[in-house]
């Protein structure tokens, strides 16, 4: 029973709990419900504030803009009215001139008209006086008919002919006078730029002798360049082909030959050979084939530095060393290099002052002797190995010529060739430059070594002592003694044949066969 007191009032308290729990649950929905309806509210009123005011900024900026709209419109409108009026102003001054032009028009085309009349009368009053002089012209030529006893045609023939005749000689004076004008203006013009050409070379030159001089720290030096039985002597003329002179010259000997290359080597060497003082056959040839190997390179730079001087550019390397080699050969005593520049600067110089191509008579100058270079080692002239020799190293056509045509065996047909025609007689003529008696000597000493190096078996060949005696080089393994000795008897029967000379020449032919070993 009293369980189920206890069960009744549990479930009376449950009850009384959960409507307790429903009635304010219900008040909270309630003012939730009344708060969202007043938050509602707020926001439509705040909602409706911001249309008002988002209208009222809308309506603001609509007139803003359609103020801005009518100020533009204004502005443009009086822009427009501006220039319509300014166009309107210069239609009016058109209108105007043209008005004044017509009104012009008008006055001229009355003035034309006053003189069209004015010489319609000067005209017919013309007219009149033209058929007056014609009737008169009749009436004289009728009278001058029957005066002269010559008709009219008879008349203007024997006029005619007068005239021609006195033209005919009037031309005639006036030519001769033209002819003797321009080749005097001519003669004074190639006087000028030659003259021009002369002075600004105005080089200084010494003509090529055949002896150079060694000087010697003392005369005791004597002794030991001659060495014992004078070996030292015949080792270096031998290795060089040039005469050693030792006489009473205090502390000097001198060196003779013909060939400047080879002397100038023989000098070289042997003012090392003093100056190391080691002097003995065997260090003579090492000392010369040493200094042969210089002078290879020496011979190049002699022709780089005659192209930088006279700037002439892209010139192929083996005409470089050609152009060096003519440092050491000469031509009537006169250096062949030397005179080849002096030819290219003549040449340039005069092509300057006639407006022809510089650059071609300078080079045509400078090579116009290169075949000397070589004339003593190929066959033909100087002139023809020298066109040989441009045309394999890619020289022009216009430099050939110019070249080909310097002794006259070509007839020249450029400016340039006949520039450096002049150039190189100009530089041969000059006083001093040349002398007949050395080339002589020269090209008859040349002329020995030549017919001696034209046997089978022949090395090398040096004429010496002033070409009385000449030393000839045969290879030992193509000469034998008993040869040797018919090789001189062949070489003195071709000197007495072909060339003319004073005295006797001595034909010394060497045989040298050597044998070398090394102990280890």
């Amino acid at each position: 029973m009293e369980q189920a007191m206890l069960f009744a009032v549990a479930a009376g308290g449950l009850i009384v709990v959960l409507v307790t729990w429903w009635w304010l649950a219900r008040r909270g929905v309630e003012r939730a419900r009344t708060e969202a309806e007043s938050r509602a509210k707020e926001i439509v009123r705040q909602a409706e504030r911001d249309a008002e005011s988002r209208l009222r900024e809308a309506d603001v900026a609509a007139k803003e803009k359609l103020l801005q709209a009518r100020t533009e419109f204004e502005k443009v409108s009086r822009t427009r009215r501006g220039e319509l009026e300014a166009h309107e102003s210069r239609i009016a001054q058109r209108e105007d001139k043209l008005d004044r032009r017509e009104e012009d028009a008008r006055s001229k085309e009355k003035d034309v008209e006053a003189r069209e009349r004015a010489l319609a009368k000067k005209e017919r009053r013309l007219e009149t006086r033209h058929e007056e002089l014609e009737q008169l012209y009749e009436d004289q030529r009728t009278r001058l008919e029957q005066i002269s006893g010559l008709t009219a045609h008879q008349a203007a023939g024997e006029l005619r002919q007068s005239m021609e005749n006195d033209a005919r000689m009037e031309a005639a004076h006036l030519v001769k006078r033209i002819e003797d004008e321009a080749r005097e203006k001519a003669d004074r013009e190639a006087q000028r730029i030659i003259g021009t050409a002369i002075q600004r070379s105005a080089s200084d030159y010494i003509a090529e002798t055949t002896i150079s001089v060694v000087h010697l720290p003392s005369d005791d030096m004597k002794g030991r360049v001659i060495g014992r039985e004078g070996r030292n002597i015949r080792a270096l003329e031998l290795a060089t082909g040039v005469d050693l002179i030792v006489d009473d010259t205090p502390e000097a000997v001198i060196l003779s030959g013909f060939d400047p290359y080879r002397r100038e080597i023989a000098r070289v060497a042997l003012e090392r050979l003093v100056k190391d003082g080691r002097i003995h056959p065997a260090r003579i040839e090492e000392v010369v084939e040493k200094v042969k190997d210089e002078f290879d390179k020496r011979v190049r730079q002699e022709g780089e530095a005659a192209l930088l001087e006279l700037n002439i550019p892209n010139v192929h390397a083996e005409l470089v060393r050609l152009l060096g080699r003519l440092r050491y050969r000469t031509s009537y005593g006169q250096n062949v290099l030397q005179h080849s520049k002096e030819v290219a600067f003549l040449a340039a110089t005069m092509a300057g002052e006639l407006k022809a191509n510089v650059p071609i008579a300078k080079r045509a100058g400078l090579f116009h002797d290169v075949g000397k270079a070589v004339d003593r080692e190929m066959e033909g002239t100087h002139l023809e190995i020298g066109i040989d020799l441009l045309r394999r190293y890619g020289e022009t056509e216009e430099v050939i010529h110019g070249m080909a045509c310097h002794h006259g065996d070509y007839d020249p047909e450029s400016v340039e060739a006949v520039l450096v025609t002049a150039a190189d007689a100009l530089s041969a003529a000059r006083p001093g430059a040349r002398r007949e008696v050395l080339e002589t000597y020269v090209k008859r000493l040349e002329k020995l070594e030549e017919i001696a190096g034209s046997f089978k078996g022949v090395q090398k060949t040096y004429a010496i002592q002033a070409g009385r005696e000449v030393r000839v080089i045969a290879d030992c393994k193509r000469i034998s003694d008993e040869q040797a000795i018919w090789l001189s008897k062949d070489i003195a029967k071709k000197v007495e044949a072909e060339l003319t000379y004073p005295g006797q020449i001595k034909i010394t032919v060497i045989r040298e066969n050597r044998a070398v070993e090394y102990a280890k």
